[in-house]
C-alpha cells in the first residue's frame, strides 16, 4: 500500500507528444482568464452604464462596472420616444425578409453551380467568381439603385447585398461533397431537380444553412451604409443609423418635437449604452441556437480527404 502512495502517476504521450508541464498549463490558463476578460468586461460595462443613474456614471468617469442603483429609466426612455422602437422592427423586418431571401437565393446558384452539366454552369461559375474579384463601385451601385427606382424602398437595403459570391462558392462545396448516388437514385424514381434540392440536397445541409444564415442575418442587422446612401426618410432607418447617428455623433433623437435627451430623461451616457445593448441583444440570441452547426459548417472547404 505505502508503494502505490508514493508511486508517481504516469505522463502519458498523446500521439506522440507528450503532455504540457504544469506551468504551460498554467499559463493557458492565464492566456484564457485574460481572453475572457477583454470580452466579458466590455459588455458588462455597457450594460451597466445602461442601468446606471446620473451620479454613479458622473463618479465612475463615463463608465460603470457595476450599478449601485440599477434602474431601467434609459430602456424606458428609447422604447417609449417612438424613434428606437421603430428602427428595431425595421431592422427586424430587414434581416429576417433579407436572410431568408439571401438563403434561398444562395442555394438556388449554388446547386445549380454543384450540378457540371447544368445550363451555362462555366459562364455562370466564372461571373460569380469575377464578382468576387471585382466589386462595383459605391457610384455606379447609387445610379443603379436610383434608375429602378429603389430611393427610400426597403428593398435598397437587401437587393444590393442578396447573394454573396464567396458564400455561393462555400455552399457550392458542400453540395458537391453529397454522394452523387443519392441524387442519381431519386433521378431515377422520377424527381425533378427542385424536389431533389429540397427534399434531399437541403436536409443534408443544415450545417452550411446555418453557418450562411447566421453570417447573412448578422451583416443585414449590422449594415448602416447603404441607409445613409439610399434612404433619405428618417423614419424608416434602420437600428444601426439610428445608433450611429445617436451614440457616434451625437446627436439628440427627436420624436414629434421632443428629445430623447431632455432634462427630464436619463443620463445621456445610459441612453447611448442602452441603445446599443437593444442591437446586440438579437443577435446574441439567435446564436446559441446555431451553435452545434456552426463549428461543422465554418470548416467547410477548410479540410481535404
Amino acid at each position: 500500500m505505502t508503494a502505490l502512495a508514493n508511486r508517481k502517476p504516469v505522463r502519458r504521450n498523446v500521439n506522440g507528444t507528450p503532455p504540457p508541464g504544469i506551468a504551460v498549463r498554467g499559463a493557458k490558463g492565464v492566456v484564457l482568464i485574460l481572453a475572457c476578460a477583454f470580452v466579458v468586461i466590455p459588455f458588462l460595462a455597457v450594460v451597466s452604464t445602461s442601468l446606471a443613474d446620473q451620479q454613479q456614471i458622473t463618479e465612475a468617469g463615463g463608465y460603470v462596472l457595476w450599478p449601485e442603483r440599477p434602474n431601467l429609466d434609459a430602456y424606458r426612455a428609447i422604447l417609449a420616444g417612438g424613434v428606437v422602437t421603430r428602427a428595431l422592427f425595421v431592422s427586424v423586418g430587414v434581416t429576417l425578409v433579407g436572410t431568408l431571401l439571401s438563403l434561398a437565393c444562395t442555394a438556388l446558384l449554388a446547386y445549380a453551380l454543384s450540378r457540371p452539366g447544368s445550363f451555362a454552369h462555366k459562364p455562370l461559375l466564372m461571373t460569380v467568381l469575377f464578382t468576387l474579384f471585382f466589386t462595383p463601385g459605391i457610384i455606379p451601385m447609387y445610379l443603379l439603385v436610383r434608375s429602378i427606382g429603389l430611393l427610400d424602398s426597403y428593398w435598397s437595403l437587401i437587393l444590393p447585398v442578396l447573394v454573396n459570391a464567396f458564400q455561393v462558392l462555400i455552399m457550392r462545396a458542400f453540395f458537391m461533397e453529397i454522394p452523387r448516388e443519392l441524387t442519381d437514385a431519386a433521378r431515377i424514381d422520377g424527381a425533378g431537380e427542385l424536389q431533389i434540392l429540397t427534399r434531399i440536397v437541403l436536409p443534408l445541409s443544415k450545417a452550411v444553412l446555418a453557418v450562411i444564415g447566421l453570417f447573412q442575418a448578422v451583416a443585414f442587422w449590422n449594415a448602416f451604409f447603404n441607409a445613409v446612401l439610399y434612404i433619405n426618410d428618417t423614419a424608416k432607418w434602420p437600428l444601426q443609423l439610428v445608433l450611429r447617428t445617436y451614440v457616434v455623433d451625437n446627436t439628440s433623437l427627436g420624436v414629434d418635437g421632443t428629445e430623447l435627451a431632455g432634462a427630464a430623461m436619463p443620463a445621456s451616457q445610459s441612453i447611448q449604452m442602452a441603445i446599443l445593448v437593444v442591437s446586440l441583444v438579437p443577435i446574441a440570441l439567435v446564436y446559441p441556437f446555431l451553435q452545434r452547426h456552426f463549428a461543422k459548417g465554418i470548416l467547410i472547404g477548410a479540410v481535404k480527404g
